[in-house]
């Protein structure tokens, strides 16, 4: 089988195996945080921090929430890191933003965050802030979860089908998922541009 059958095979299957009562756990958590007039914060590194910036796109204009992701600020990232080190970088951000407990931390990650093995540590610290505060988790991560999967109030976990393509099966579908629940209808707060042209 060519790579591309390979790939395309594995994205299939991972789209038969995702929880999907996870994903409605995830959907009433985000309308809950919504009617409270809340907000939701995206935290992802790497490619993950890419697509928090789209996520936020999304979920202010299509689903009506306010939405933020400390990585659309570099000035104020590469500051906090400067002067308070990369661990804590975001849990400053949050702090900063005033985080309580009708906001939501959404997290977009491959492992999730792993105190042990020193991987993304901002998230561990982020989501120990998070849970102080009260605020719901929610998150889209891969492999066994790591810690958010542990500590989430709902989490989706992309299947691991093949540990060669680990990273690009779960950041394509924590594009998937937040596409599949800010074009729910129960989300959507306004209609998407293709999809209104007659």
């Amino acid at each position: 089988m060519s790579y591309v059958n390979e790939y395309l095979a594995e994205a299939r299957t991972i789209t038969e195996q995702i929880n999907k009562d996870d994903i409605e756990r995830m959907v009433g958590i985000i309308l809950d945080i919504r009617r409270h007039n809340g907000r939701l914060f995206f935290l992802g590194v790497g490619g993950s921090a890419g697509n928090a910036s789209h996520a936020v796109n999304d979920f202010r204009k299509i689903a009506g929430i306010e939405s933020y992701s400390p990585c659309d600020n570099i000035s104020e990232l590469t500051a906090r890191t400067n002067d308070d080190g990369w661990e804590s970088v975001f849990v400053g951000w949050l702090k900063g933003s005033h985080l309580n407990n009708q906001d939501g931390v959404f997290v977009l990650s491959v492992g999730g965050g792993n105190q042990e093995k020193n991987v993304s540590v901002n998230l561990v610290r982020a989501l120990e802030y998070a849970k102080k505060t009260g605020a719901k988790i929610v998150g889209i991560v891969g492999r066994d979860g790591g810690y958010t999967g542990r500590t989430a109030d709902a989490c989706v976990i992309i299947p691991t089908i093949n540990t060669a393509t680990v990273t690009a099966h779960t950041e394509a579908f924590q594009a998937v998922i937040w596409h599949l629940i800010v074009s729910d209808p129960r989300m959507r707060a306004t209609e998407m541009k293709w999809e209104s042209v007659k």
